[in-house]
């Protein structure tokens, strides 16, 4: 069965399961406050519409937000503040950092420039390793899609040169090479606040909490993690290729043709890389003057140059200094091509999680989940929580499942009495490390399109990839705690 008709399916259901469960749920007799019950009624139709996708994520969102006025149970004004959200600059703000780099080619040409070093050319895992390097330290701060879009061309062009050579196992280089490149992207963009919506996502439920995580703070616990699932991800990769040979002088030649076609660097490309420069280094000197124990100094720059500021900042320095024929760096156009969809769903999904919280719901469940674990086993509930969030985001999005159980978890945690921060965060990394089906992630998707990658290979590696990432997730989590 295709892609296309799998989806058509899931639209289906979704279409036919949400009214008929979210109708039980509220006729349902629960002990629950009015506004409490009709919460759950909405969250139930939401997680069903998130699951199958009937519509874009964000109309979800929006609807559910919007039922909930309808019913009473807040108001329209206070009901969409969040779409005033300092983390919604924060997206704006990055997308139209990342839109600079792909629009002017300054990815392709990193990209390119680390790939000719000789050290990435000498063996198979190590053409592997350069680009999934590439990946993995691009997608921190360009859209995960991108940065496997981008990469494509390059590895097919290897891949066809393989083929037309005639060297034995080309197809089982081509599913590694692939499968690095998109694993390393959905781990890479788990790395900084900015790499993927599901970080921000957090961060904004966790500063609500009164944890206001940082830029560094963010990637200093973060970049353990993903460092480590990255090399996993690579050494299970060097035995299944170990005897695999390429020809150095070959893949060079094609990787000095490719460079050729740059282009000089333009104006464009040096004004991108001033404003990403500018904004990564304001991003990281509050956390900076934390560390130094500087604890004015961090006060202050977190209050007049707060991360929102900073990335709003960078996006209009982006439409002001200019590039060619008087026109600026990014364009009324390039506003038009962000991902409005992604902004949208965590102004209208933050609102549901704010109600699943604020009407006591949140609570509830926590009070009943909490009530059937024991305080000694809370290192295997921390487990369980983390590979059930990569195994939902298998599919489902992962932006929709963290705004609808990061409130709820932090009900259940607060009612065991457990410190919020850590075990949260550990399911919004977990968010990021879906890997067995090419409908969990962009990058799987894109891969999978190009007809190298045999779906039962994704599987395979990928349920290999889900248990390890779910592993070192929860013992740095369990780290992090004590």
């Amino acid at each position: 069965m295709s892609i296309k008709r799998i989806e058509k399916f899931r639209r289906e259901i979704g279409l036919f399961l949400a009214p008929i469960l979210s109708i039980l749920i509220y006729i349902a007799p629960l002990d629950l406050p009015r506004d409490a019950h009709i919460v759950f009624s909405i969250m139930v139709f939401c997680i069903i519409f998130w699951l199958t996708e009937v519509v874009p994520l964000s109309i979800t969102a929006l609807l559910g937000v919007s039922i909930a006025v309808v019913f009473g149970v807040v108001g329209v004004k206070d009901a969409f503040l969040s779409l005033g959200h300092p983390v919604i600059l924060l997206f704006i703000g990055s997308f139209l950092i990342a839109q600079a780099m792909t629009k002017h080619g300054l990815d392709r040409r990193f990209a390119l420039n680390l790939l000719s070093k000789d050290f990435f050319l000498k063996s198979p895992i190590r053409l592997i390793a350069g680009f999934s390097i590439i990946s993995f330290l691009l997608s921190m701060w360009v859209s995960n899609t991108a940065t496997t879009a981008m990469l494509l061309p390059l590895i097919l062009g290897i891949i066809h040169m393989f083929k037309n050579k005639g060297i034995g196992e080309t197809g089982k280089f081509a599913t590694f090479v692939l499968l690095s490149v998109a694993y390393a992207a959905s781990i890479g963009g788990a790395t900084t606040l900015i790499g993927t919506p599901t970080n921000l996502i957090g961060a904004g439920f966790l500063k609500d909490e009164g944890y206001d995580v940082d830029f560094l703070s963010w990637f200093l616990l973060a970049a353990p993690i993903t460092f480590f699932s990255y090399l996993f991800m690579l050494l299970y990769i060097k035995f299944h290729i170990r005897n695999f040979n390429i020809d150095y002088k070959k893949i060079k030649s094609l990787i000095k043709e490719e460079k050729k076609k740059l282009p000089r660097i333009s104006i464009a490309e040096r004004n991108t890389i001033f404003v990403f420069f500018l904004a990564a280094f304001l991003w990281t000197l509050p956390g900076l003057a934390n560390l130094l124990g500087n604890k004015e100094l961090y006060k202050f720059l977190k209050t007049h140059i707060p991360e929102a500021i900073v990335a709003l900042i960078a996006g209009i320095l982006l439409f002001l200094l200019p590039s060619k024929k008087g026109e600026g760096t990014l364009t009324a156009k390039d506003l038009k091509e962000l991902d409005w969809d992604t902004i949208l769903l965590f102004g209208g999904g933050i609102a549901l999680g704010k109600l699943i919280i604020k009407t006591g719901l949140a609570e509830y469940i926590g009070k009943h989940v909490a009530g059937i674990i024991s305080p000694e086993f809370i290192v295997l509930f921390i487990f369980i929580l983390v590979i059930s969030m990569v195994f939902l985001t298998e599919i489902s999005s992962n932006t929709a499942t963290v705004l609808t159980f990061a409130p709820i978890l932090i009900g259940i945690l607060k009612q065991l009495n457990v410190e919020i921060f850590y075990p949260v965060f550990g399911i919004i990394i977990a968010a990021s490390f879906a890997f067995m089906l090419p409908i969990a992630t962009p990058p799987n998707a894109i891969i999978y399109g190009s007809r190298y990658v045999p779906i039962s290979r994704m599987v395979k590696v990928g349920f290999f990839m889900n248990i390890i990432g779910s592993i070192i997730i929860t013992i740095f989590v369990l780290i992090y705690m004590k």
